[in-house]
C-alpha cells in the first residue's frame, strides 16, 4: 500500500501514514499524530510460528467443519473472570443457562441437527486416524455439498460420514483403506456390514457429485505405509521401493488391492535379503489375507526374473 503523504501542523515537513498502528509520522520533526484508523494488529506478540496465525485479529477465516462455520461466539465455563476473580455461584448458574440456550438456538430444526452430528463425526474420525486439517476441511465441504443435493435423511450417519472421509483421502492423495476409517465408528463386530454399506455410499456420492475419477496412487506408497505399520526394517523397505520401480507393469495392479501387490514386494524383498518375516505379520499390517499375498508373488515371479547381487565386503 503506497503511504499518504501530508503535511505536518508543527514543521510543515511532509507526514506518512502507520496504517499497522493508525498513526501517522512526521518525517523531520518526528511528531506522531493518531486518527480515527482501525487497529488490525495483532493482540499480543506471537513469539513462534503457530502462535502467530491465532493472535491475528479478524482475520475472516471460516471453518467448514463447524457447524456454523465458527462464526457465532462461545461461552466459557471458566470459573474466573477476566480479571482473574473467581465468579460467584449464581452468575455461574446463569452463565451455564445462557449456554444450553445459545446452543439450542444455534440448531433449531432437523437438517442443523444432522449437519452437526456428521460434521462432529468427521472430526472424530480424523482426530483418531491423526489426519491434517486439510482433509477435515475437505471432507466437511464435500458434504455440505451433498446434502442439499441428495436425500441423506434415512442413511446411517456413520457410515456416511466415513465414506466422506475416503472421499476426501482419495482427493488428498492420503493412503487411508474403509476398513481403517469404519474402525474408528464402529465397533468389531460391526466393520464387515457397515465397511460394505460406507463403500455403497461412496460410490453414489461419486455418482452424484460426478467428481473426476482421482489418480491412482503409486505402489510405492502403500509399500511405505504398510512398512511403517509393521516396522519393517529399512533396508526391506528400499529393496521393495526398488523392485517396485523396476518392475512396474499395469497387468500387476490392474484390477488388483494395491495392499495386496505391495505387501508381495515386502514379502519378497525380505526373502531375499534373508530376513525371517511371517506372511501372517505383513497381511495384519496390510489387511488383507495371506492367501492374497501368496497369489500376487506368484504372478510377480512368473512375469519377472528378479535376482540379487551381493556386494563382497
Amino acid at each position: 500500500m503506497i503511504p499518504t503523504i501530508r503535511q505536518c501542523r508543527e514543521c510543515g515537513a511532509s507526514v506518512v501514514d502507520d496504517f499497522e498502528k493508525g498513526e501517522t509520522v512526521c518525517s523531520r520533526c518526528g511528531l506522531v499524530n493518531a486518527y480515527n484508523q482501525p487497529d488490525v494488529s495483532p493482540e499480543s506478540v506471537g513469539m513462534s510460528p503457530e502462535d502467530r496465525p491465532k493472535l491475528v485479529r479478524a482475520s475472516g477465516q471460516t471453518l467448514f467443519s463447524l457447524h456454523d462455520l465458527g462464526m457465532s461466539t462461545k461461552i466459557d465455563l471458566s470459573t474466573r473472570d477476566c480479571n482473574g476473580k473467581p465468579i460467584r455461584r449464581p452468575i455461574m448458574i446463569q452463565l451455564n443457562s445462557m449456554k444450553r440456550w445459545q446452543q439450542r438456538v444455534r440448531i433449531t430444526n432437523s437438517r442443523d441437527r444432522r449437519i452437526s452430528s456428521i460434521l462432529s463425526r468427521i472430526s472424530h474420525i480424523c482426530n483418531v486416524l491423526a489426519l491434517s486439517d486439510n482433509i477435515v476441511e475437505t471432507a466437511a465441504m464435500i458434504y455440505r455439498n451433498i446434502d442439499s443435493r441428495i436425500d441423506v435423511r434415512n442413511k446411517s450417519q456413520g457410515a456416511m460420514a466415513s465414506a466422506v472421509v475416503y472421499m476426501a483421502c482419495k482427493q488428498c492423495d492420503v493412503i487411508r483403506s474403509m476398513g481403517e476409517i469404519a474402525s474408528t465408528v464402529y465397533d468389531q463386530k460391526e466393520i464387515g456390514t457397515k465397511k460394505k454399506l460406507a463403500a455403497r455410499y461412496y460410490r453414489s456420492l461419486v455418482l452424484e457429485i460426478g467428481s473426476p475419477r482421482p489418480s491412482l496412487m503409486p505402489t510405492e506408497k502403500y509399500i511405505s505405509k504398510i512398512a511403517n505399520v509393521s516396522e519393517t526394517d529399512p533396508r526391506v523397505e528400499r529393496l521393495a521401493l526398488n523392485l517396485a520401480h523396476k518392475t512396474k507393469n499395469y497387468e500387476i495392479l490392474d484390477g488388483k488391492d494395491p495392499n495386496g501387490v505391495a505387501a508381495a514386494y515386502l514379502y519378497i524383498a525380505s526373502t531375499l535379503l534373508g530376513y525371517n518375516i511371517m506372511q501372517r505379520d505383513i497381511s495384519d499390517a496390510a489387511g488383507v489375507s495371506e492367501v492374497t499375498i501368496r497369489n500376487r508373488c506368484k504372478e510377480i515371479m512368473s512375469m519377472y526374473s528378479i535376482s540379487i547381487t551381493l556386494k563382497a565386503t
